[in-house]
């Protein structure tokens, strides 16, 4: 699949879409981005242009996948979903409306495609409302998604995850998150909303990522690190909660070894001061 082009909405305002959508009034403050801070204007849905969305329902699965692909008894897939060529979607997979999965992809059992991302505007100290998800998610060619992964849907625009990915179990992923190619996710990775990674970057199991981060280009995150600031530099390899690079990580755990005996020393040297000052 070439470049993920875009496609537009009818044109409609977004506030009047959603109430004729779901039947109900819904306030203008409940469609801010994500931030909140701001409303910001409807971003086009993507849809790559080899694949045409066509209409895919619980009782007609096949009708938007082409014939070869694969698709084990019951996946269930919303209407204007588009999946393409020689794709192998398992048992238990849900892809929801208006998403797009391109050519010889593979999605293992249990996994969500679509479900509504996390967004909810406080109306109170103990109430939120609910903010309207009116985006997709588009996967690109080559992709391998592991078990009971989920991607959500965007709130405006789409999810994407570019072509080549691998995902391992268990992974989130949040809203309009984008995905560069060829990287790869082990188990319980999860990416919070508007973040941005690089192509070929290599997450080890249990990252955590923020909201709203971008992260550069060949990438390497050891397990179980968590990163809350923007990574700019290509190819930096990083460890740790907050995730510092490699080599400043292994000098400070000899360190952190030896904190106890450290304490130790201090507390000794603290009391000799003492001393030494009374003597005076």
């Amino acid at each position: 699949m070439a470049d993920v082009a875009q496609a537009r909405r009818p044109q409609q305002g977004v506030h009047d879409r959603v109430q004729q959508d779901i039947g109900v009034a819904v306030p203008a403050e409940a469609l801010f981005a994500l931030d909140l801070h701001a409303p910001q204007k409807e971003a086009p849905i993507q849809t790559p242009p080899t694949i045409a969305a066509t209409n895919v329902t619980a009782s007609k699965r096949n009708a938007g996948a082409t014939p070869t692909v694969a698709m084990s008894s019951p996946p269930r897939a919303g209407p204007m979903t588009a999946i393409g060529r020689n794709c192998t979607i398992n048992p238990g997979v849900k892809i929801y409306h208006e998403c797009v999965v391109g050519e010889y992809c593979i999605i293992h059992a249990g996994t969500v495609i679509g479900s509504d991302g996390f967004g909810f505007a406080p109306q109170s100290e103990s109430e939120f409302m609910k903010i309207p998800q009116l985006g997709n998610v588009v996967i690109e060619d080559h992709v391998e998604i592991g078990a009971n992964v989920a991607i959500d849907r965007a709130t405006m625009g789409s999810t994407v995850i570019r072509k080549g990915v691998k995902l391992d179990n268990l992974i989130q992923i949040g809203h309009n998150v984008e995905v560069g190619e060829n990287t790869v996710m082990a188990g319980q990775t999860g990416i919070a909303g508007s973040s941005k990674i690089g192509k070929n970057c290599m997450f080890g199991g249990q990252v955590g990522i923020a909201g709203h981060l971008k992260v550069a280009d060949g990438v390497k995150i050891g397990a179980q690190s968590g990163i809350s600031g923007d990574i700019r530099k290509e190819n930096a390899v990083l460890l740790g909660y907050p995730a510092i690079d490699l080599r400043d990580f292994f000098r400070s755990s000899v360190i952190f070894k030896r904190l106890p005996d450290l304490s130790l020393k201090v507390e000794k040297l603290e009391k000799e001061i003492e001393r030494l000052k009374k003597k005076e």
